[in-house]
């Protein structure tokens, strides 16, 4: 059975496969053609977010800021083909209370990268290193990550331990001993997750989430050719995990995510398709100050948008703990 969402603005996600879709008001949804940016904006300025851009070297980011700069700082970071717009539900109930900044990852959502860009994790999380320096974002920040995102997160944080207060993994991409999924069994099935024509987005949405959502025509199709118009760096990025997979062991990965000592929440959907669910357990036990994994009954692999308010409390509880 599908689910129909009625709220103002909705925001459905795919991520290690993401996509942000926005179900928005009945006067919007009656246009004759929807401008999908001018959606997204809308719901940016209801999370209580602003647009900005910001260059560093030879990228272009554009992220969305809000809450008070002063507060502690929080740093979401999206999944693979996604955007910072994946954030909005959940960042709605954080902005009154922290400083929160969600960037569009190099060569995805907004932001612009070279051509020649290199899609490794690794590279990723040093630019976006360089991206937090240059706005002053890096000093005593909580970074948070989904899927492929939070591979990134955890790598920031193992990196850069001194200015990373704590960590929030949510379905997160790994090298996992547990996982048994075909996605992780056989990484070359993940090219299938590429929006690259027509129907695509359907099919994507059937693998990330448990109870695949109702979304207007108009918004989807809209969706769906934006994605296609990003499919090469998408496929670039796809690539980068294949070979990931290939060069790392999960006793490799798990040499990296033992130097971590920040506290750390995790969170996973029991019906994930993706990166199946006993990931979560081995994470925990990897990590020196995990807490007992959150999981959540009935969603797939998008937590952050299927059931985003069951995660909300348990995370601002987390993080009142280590401001």
């Amino acid at each position: 059975m599908k689910r129909t969402f009625s709220k103002l603005f909705l925001t459905v996600a795919l991520s290690l496969g993401t996509v942000a879709i926005s179900s928005v008001s009945t006067n919007i949804m009656a246009a004759a053609s929807i401008d999908i940016q001018s959606v997204l904006q809308q719901e940016r300025v209801w999370a209580g977010l602003q647009t900005k851009r910001l260059k560093v070297g030879d990228i272009d980011w554009a992220y969305s800021e809000g809450g008070q700069v002063g507060k502690p700082t929080l740093i979401l970071v999206h999944g693979l083909s996604g955007s910072r717009d994946n954030w909005n539900r959940f960042a709605r109930n954080l902005t009154p209370y922290y400083h929160v900044v969600i960037p569009d990852l190099p060569g995805q959502g907004d932001s612009k990268a070279p051509a020649d860009f290199e899609y490794s994790i690794p590279n990723i999380t040093e630019k976006l290193r360089r991206f937090a320096e240059a706005g002053q974002f890096e000093k005593d920040a909580h970074i948070a990550g989904h899927s492929m995102g939070g591979a990134v997160a955890l790598l920031y944080t193992a990196q850069y331990p001194i200015d990373t207060k704590s960590l929030f993994l949510i379905d997160s991409a790994g090298v996992f001993k547990s996982a048994n999924t075909p996605y992780l069994k056989d990484p070359a099935t993940l090219r299938n997750m590429v929006v690259a024509k027509p129907g695509d987005l359907d099919r994507l949405l059937n693998i990330a989430t448990h109870l695949p959502p109702f979304i207007p025509k108009e918004l989807k199709d809209s969706q769906e050719k934006m994605m296609i118009s990003q499919s090469v760096n998408t496929s670039k990025l796809v690539e980068q995990l294949i070979l990931m997979s290939k060069m790392y062991t999960p006793d490799s990965f798990a040499i990296a995510t033992r130097v971590i000592d920040q506290p750390v929440l995790i969170a996973w959907g029991d019906k994930d398709q993706i990166i199946n669910v006993e990931a979560a357990t081995e994470l925990k036990n990897l990590l020196k100050n995990a807490q007992a994994p959150i999981i959540l009954k009935n969603v797939g692999h998008m937590p952050i948008m299927e059931q985003e308010q069951l995660l909300v409390q348990p995370y601002l509880e987390f993080l009142n703990k280590y401001k």
